[in-house]
């Protein structure tokens, strides 16, 4: 038997007559008749007695429906299941996050997806990019954001935001009485400076080209948080990422933007041999919004 035999038998057991079982399933009665001759043909068994317009099953369709009612117990279940995990039920999702993006753009997008999916299951952690990369390959992590590229043939890229370079500097400084800050106003500067391997590294390098000037700086960092916070204790000014800079902006701490600051690209990662759930997909619409949020604060 299969499926639609299975339905049609079953619903002629639960209404006792052709007319009962096709109002049940929405068809016609010649319809059902014809199935119902056709089952017991198929199955070589006498399934019902007819009697004054009724069909009155007999021992061996009541020990047929038996099993039925186990497949459609079966059926409801995938159903239940299926919208279960519609819901976010049992489902997981294992975020990582560049340190940037971490501190409100990636929590924001968290937070939606807590609300839209309550019974799922969120991870969320920081990473440098390498530590995310190698996460990511060996299926420790299902998503990341990353404020870096990556040319990983395993790993697929989805552009989701972007971020500039800004200078910060403790409120009140000199540099606050300007709207708009070029290079050459940083450069005079005594800076916080990142090592040449990382992105503000290298525009510094390029700016100091550029310009022909070299920068002064005795501190040198890896993080935009921690150069945040140097900058607010009065060690100097740091050029660091706007999502950082909004995030660390207080009473002791401003920014203004840098003019021909480059834009450099936000991105989705994830494992190409594996199609994303519902969660990773909604992640990556929620993050995408909350990065375009982070840049209007």
């Amino acid at each position: 038997m299969n499926l639609r035999q299975i339905e049609v038998f079953r619903a002629v057991m639960l209404a006792n007559s052709v007319t009962g079982a096709a109002r049940l399933l929405h068809v016609s009665q010649p319809g059902i008749s014809r199935m119902l001759a056709h089952i017991e043909l198929q199955l070589g068994l006498v399934l019902f007695e007819r009697r004054k317009g009724r069909l009155l099953p007999t021992p061996e369709a009541q020990a047929l429906y038996a099993e039925v009612s186990e497949v459609y117990g079966g059926i409801q279940r995938v159903t239940e299941r299926a919208e279960a995990l519609k819901s976010g039920a049992n489902l997981s999702l294992r975020v990582l996050a560049s340190p940037s993006t971490a501190m409100v753009a990636v929590p924001r997008a968290v937070a939606a997806l807590a609300r839209e999916y309550p019974a799922a299951r969120i991870y969320l952690e920081t990473l440098p990019t390498r530590e995310m990369l190698s996460r990511l390959t060996g299926r420790e992590a299902d998503l990341a954001i990353s404020t870096l590229p990556t040319d990983n043939p395993l790993l697929a890229s989805k552009p989701v935001g972007q971020w500039r370079l800004v200078c910060v500097f403790p409120r009140g400084h000199a540099l606050s009485a300007k709207r708009l800050l070029r290079p050459r106003d940083v450069l005079n500067e005594r800076l916080i400076s990142f090592s040449t391997d990382t992105p503000q590294g290298r525009i510094i390098a390029d700016w100091c080209v550029s310009s022909k000037m070299n920068a002064a700086f005795s501190i040198e960092v890896r993080s935009g948080q921690m150069a945040c916070a140097l900058a607010a204790c009065g060690a100097g000014v740091a050029i660091v990422d706007d999502l950082t800079a909004h995030a660390s902006r207080s009473d002791d701490l401003d920014f203004r933007p840098i003019v021909g600051s480059p834009s450099l690209g936000i991105y989705a990662l994830a494992h190409r041999g594996f199609a994303p759930s519902v969660l990773g997909k909604r992640m990556i619409e929620l993050a995408a919004s909350s990065l375009r949020q982070a840049g209007r604060d």
